[in-house]
């Protein structure tokens, strides 16, 4: 799904996965008042994977360590997919692997507009 620099992000089925539950709060109001649908938030990889296996998702916003463990499984599944994703985390992006150096990462905190422009850049890359 394309979107413009302005247009909302509307429509967008989105998967959050982030385990402390007032930032994954935050990102899924984010995300609903950009009349994005949210799947989850999942708050274990686990879960994720079920989500992602269960639901019809075209982008995903990835806490890179998930209660202790890291989220790469996930990221595996959506590239296998073909479905973007931005990495949401208080680490540096010099601490995502190299594998997936080309994928946006975010540093909290994070802006509404930080956010919402990274997840439309890398649907736009995809």
């Amino acid at each position: 799904m394309a979107c413009g620099k302005k247009e909302p992000l509307k429509g967008l089925k989105v998967l959050v996965v982030e385990d402390q539950a007032p930032i994954a709060l935050q990102m899924e109001d984010m995300l609903v008042e950009s009349e994005c649908e949210v799947v989850g938030p999942a708050s274990r990889v686990g879960q994720a994977l079920r989500l992602l296996s269960d639901n019809a998702v075209d982008a995903a916003v990835l806490d890179l360590n998930i209660a202790g463990e890291l989220v790469y499984p996930v990221a595996d599944a959506l590239d296998a997919r073909g479905l973007p994703y931005v990495f949401a985390t208080g680490y540096s992006p010099s601490d995502v692997a190299d594998r997936y150096g080309h994928r946006p990462v975010l540093q909290k905190p994070f802006s509404r507009r930080v956010f919402l422009e990274a997840i439309r850049d890398t649907i736009r890359q995809d």
